[in-house]
């Protein structure tokens, strides 16, 4: 091949942050630019020295700029072999140009798809073919081939280029960035035709990029890291960084003050409810759901549904608590909160009850079901004793039902005047948790009398309801669909109490 004087760059970006410096850079280095389309001609309105594609290819960019790249003399230049005798030969024989830097970002399919202006049309037009086969061809070639998919790696690239050439470890690191990204995006595309044909998914396509190390997972012997966007939902504002289990115990809490609606309060510990209440104003939701367990509350998470104020902010900083959570604060509050140094202050900053898909990891795979995202319709309960609730009684027993949902089975929730005063959480046996329930009211003073209570599942005998019905309940919500239902209503009838069947069940495992 002879000696080369200068060494030869391809860049073809949809992203252009930088694009203009770091090619200037390239030129000091002794590298020929060729570039397609609109990225030559940023390059030429800023004096960079540019050959088009098309001069290379001697084959013009055709369908409106669906075929510019796709030619031999581009993917023999990436792919040649330079220690190979036979690729050295080839390359002589055919004029081919051996290229060192590849230079390539994606059409931006996902913000295309995000863009509520975009029509279909639009969206299919922003599926790239030659970037991504640009990309793979560098990538696989990377013995000889730097390539480059993002604009932050542009820096770190120039100044090991300053030493004189780039390392096979950084090429081989390049490569594996570079094959994640067409991985990432045609797993896009993927899901957006699946969803857009409506097709039932053939494959799971998990495509989250590394957000950040996490000091560990559930304990300390256990490594863990966030995956995704989870900072487009919540903005961590003071304090220590999250946890995996801080994490896990946000969500439930969120999820369930979602559930709630209104002025709504709930206090997590573990993923279980430690208190929850809705009323008028934010300082009353706090103090109702922190007397349903002061004692677990300690180092657990508050998730409100509305602005914290100062009032609010003075009773949280009297006991520890891991994590705050509100869609916002008074500036007030915010100056006695952050009073607590280790204590997360987080701003939710959009909903996360959205219909979505949950994952389990098992032997060989995965399971996967829609998250519990169904609610139930008032029209469609059912009263199934002598006895019906009252208004007040309804509105209660709907409250308790969205804790249950929220609670680890098997639950029994004790609620009166929308606040949880009794939680029995995950127990083996639905009359235990019925007790616990129980023993957790009496330990904190707090009766039961006139209260209803919610189970997440039916009973499967009466024991459950007597249960309940001793603890001091008027009312009961369950979903109903026992073979023992006839018995269960029959007690019920036989203590004077109403029950009211939702046909749904909220199992949590």
């Amino acid at each position: 091949m002879g000696i080369r004087l200068k060494k030869l760059a391809l860049i073809s970006v949809s992203d252009k942050t930088n694009i203009v410096e770091f090619s200037k850079r390239l030129v000091k280095y002794n590298y020929d630019i060729v570039a397609t389309g609109n990225t030559a001609r940023l390059l030429k309105e800023n004096s960079v020295d540019v050959t088009e594609i098309s001069t290379l290819t001697s084959f013009p960019e055709i369908f409106d700029g669906r075929v510019k790249t796709l030619h031999p003399k581009v993917f023999a230049g990436i792919l040649f072999r330079r220690d190979n005798a036979l690729d050295q030969k080839e390359a002589k024989e055919n004029n081919i140009m051996p290229v060192d830097i590849v230079c390539v970002n994606l059409y931006p399919f996902v913000k295309t798809v995000e863009n509520p202006n975009s029509d279909f049309e639009k969206i299919i037009e922003n599926i790239d073919i030659g970037g991504p086969s640009l990309i793979r061809a560098s990538a696989k070639n990377y013995k000889f081939v730097s390539v480059l998919t993002n604009p932050d790696q542009y820096d770190s690239f120039l100044n090991e280029l300053d030493s004189g050439q780039i390392s096979i470890e950084t090429r081989k690191k390049l490569a594996l960035e570079a094959f994640s990204n067409t991985a990432s995006y045609d797993t896009y595309i993927a899901n957006y035709l699946e969803c857009k044909f409506e097709q039932s998914p053939s494959y799971i396509r998990i495509n989250y990029k590394k957000d950040k190390e996490l000091r560990y997972g559930e304990n300390p012997h256990q490594s863990s890291s966030l995956y995704g966007r989870f900072s487009d939902y919540f903005e961590v504002f003071h304090g220590k960084e999250l946890s995996y289990n801080n994490i896990l115990d946000l969500i439930a809490a969120i999820e369930l003050v979602e559930d709630l609606a209104g002025t709504s309060c709930a206090i997590i510990k573990h993923q279980n409810p430690a208190g929850a209440a809705t009323s008028e104003n934010i300082m009353d939701a706090y103090e109702n759901a922190l007397k349903g367990d002061p004692v677990s509350a300690f180092g657990g998470i508050v998730a409100f549904t509305k602005t914290v104020t100062e009032e609010v902010a003075l009773k949280l900083n009297e006991i520890f608590l891991e994590i705050i959570c509100a869609p916002d604060y008074t500036d007030e509050a915010f100056t006695i909160l952050k009073k607590k140094k280790n204590r997360r202050l987080l701003k939710q900053l959009k909903p996360i009850n959205i219909k979505q898909q949950n994952f389990r990891n098992i032997p060989g795979g995965v399971i996967i079901q829609d998250s519990d995202s169904i609610s139930i319709i008032e029209d469609q309960l059912k009263v199934v004793t002598d006895k019906k609730p009252n208004d007040k009684e309804m509105e209660d027993i709907l409250f308790a039902w969205k804790v249950a949902k929220h609670t680890k089975s098997n639950a029994i929730v004790f609620a009166k005047d929308k606040t949880a005063l009794g939680v029995g959480a995950g127990q083996m046996s639905r009359v235990d948790s019925s007790k616990l329930a129980k023993m957790k009211a009496d330990e904190h003073r707090l009766d039961l009398k006139n209260s209803v209570a919610a189970s997440d599942a039916f009973f499967p005998f009466a024991d459950s309801l007597l249960e309940i019905i001793k603890c001091g309940a008027t009312a009961v919500i369950q979903p109903g669909g026992s073979v023992r239902d006839p018995e269960v209503i029959e007690a019920a009838n036989r203590n004077n109490i109403s029950m009211v069947f939702t046909g749904i069940r909220h199992f949590k495992h």
